[in-house]
């Protein structure tokens, strides 16, 4: 969600080398935390250059599996865990072993009867029964030596058995349901936003979403890589809120940014496209208001450089050399608030060979720990990059903001480009 946090400043640690510039008009809500140690614009940097940590112990790409699945448990609609499932299988067994081994009746009946809704949370109407009817044979047999149950109290077991069948039908037809319906949700999210190819043109590629909102594919970030006669384009954003209430909002973006990626012959003309749309839209709308921060990138055909646009949105972060910089880039306005077009100029960063790029949102950058300490991306990416791919990076970092911020409350996207083409002269970014 695009909001503005409070700045911070804090002293900058001794091991971190800074390159001076003038950074006064760096837009200050998405940046002034980006370091996580304090506004650029106050502290007069340009560009940091982190020296190279330990990796962090357990930062590994299988932990990203993990997390994911925590964030649909049992009560939020996944398959009950084991244990429920053998609860009334164990309750059943138990009592039948301890009846039969005791030497004198138990009054043990009351706990038969939680068996048959026990069965309910696990089991479909055919178990259920089963058990039931299990249940009923031990209070009627004497050799479970029961002490005797009542009448009365059999007939009470037989209810709740068949309630509990019943039950368990409408339950299964509900999942059954549901399950339809969330295959059919999960495919138009995966339309919407569609999983980025490991390669696109000569960039080789990883995306990583995680919507904040349980149980949903898409929310307010978007991404997308796509190729042009022009060379390989990508944009990263975060619309105004988050959830199932920015999905047309997203979906609006990304079809504008798709088709102008193979009608505009500039980074400058696709950027002007998804703001016009952005306004469009929000004409529709009385007090809409609807607006996006936006990150875009070109990369030459031979990828030998890239052009880099921000509107309103943290710039990528460049990985070289074991260090990561934040790009040089010009600050404009948020998408949807009306680009200046004339003045609307692209940064261009020529590369080198190994250089990767570090898209985010502000998920990333705006998470923090117990203490409202900001993730200090700039100073554990290179270590967290170090000797792996563009997926393994961004599960890496997915794994340590988690780290840091168990609680996510915002939606985190992370994009790493990584060129394999020819690259050309090393230079620095320089806006034209």
């Amino acid at each position: 969600m695009c909001e503005t946090p409070p700045a911070r400043v804090t002293q900058m640690p001794a091991d971190v080398e800074t390159l001076p510039g003038a950074a006064a008009d760096r837009l200050g809500p998405p940046g002034a935390h980006r370091s996580g140690q304090g506004p650029a614009h106050d502290l007069g940097i340009r560009a940091l250059t982190v020296r190279r940590a330990p990796a962090r112990a357990g930062v590994e790409r299988g932990g990203v599996g993990r997390q994911d699945r925590d964030r649909r448990g049992w009560l939020r609609g996944a398959p009950a865990p084991r244990w429920v499932r053998a609860l009334p299988l164990a309750l059943t067994a138990g009592v039948c072993v301890t009846t039969l081994a005791s030497p004198e009746p138990l009054d043990l009946g009351f706990l038969l009867g939680a068996i048959p809704p026990l069965a309910v949370l696990s089991y479909g109407p055919a178990v259920t029964a089963a058990l039931g009817a299990a249940v009923v044979v031990m209070l009627s047999v004497p050799a479970f030596q029961l002490d005797r149950p009542g009448q009365t109290d059999v007939l009470t077991v037989c209810f709740v058995a068949v309630l509990s069948v019943f039950v368990a039908f409408v339950r299964r037809r509900r999942d059954v349901q549901l399950d339809t319906e969330r295959t059919i949700a999960e495919a138009a999210q995966r339309a919407v936003a569609p999983p980025v190819p490991e390669r696109v043109g000569p960039v080789r590629c990883a995306g990583l979403y995680r919507a904040a909102q349980f149980g949903t594919l898409v929310g307010g970030d978007f991404f997308d890589v796509r190729e042009s006669a022009h060379g390989v384009r990508a944009v990263l954003g975060d619309v105004q809120g988050h959830g199932l209430a920015a999905v047309a909002t997203v979906s609006s973006l990304l079809g504008a940014f798709r088709e102008a990626v193979l009608d505009q012959p500039d980074l400058e003309s696709v950027a002007a496209r998804l703001d016009r749309r952005l306004m469009v839209d929000s004409a529709r709308v009385v007090h809409a208001e609807l607006f996006a921060t936006a990150v875009l990138v070109e990369f030459t055909p031979d990828a030998d450089a890239v052009r880099v646009l921000a509107c309103g949105h943290p710039p990528p972060v460049l990985l070289r050399d074991g260090g990561a910089t934040e790009v040089d880039v010009a600050p404009w306005t948020p998408l949807g608030l009306g680009l200046p077009g004339a003045r609307l100029v692209a940064a261009v960063l020529p590369l080198r060979p190994g250089d990767r790029l570090f898209l985010a949102s502000d998920g990333v950058f705006e998470a923090r720990d117990a203490a409202g300490v900001f993730y200090p991306l700039l100073e554990r990416l290179p270590a967290l990059a170090a000797d792996a791919d563009p997926a393994t990076t961004a599960d890496r970092v997915w794994t340590d903001v988690l780290r840091h911020s168990p609680t996510v409350r915002d939606d985190v996207t992370m994009l790493v480009l990584a060129p394999a083409g020819p690259a050309g002269p090393a230079g620095a970014a320089t806006v034209r």
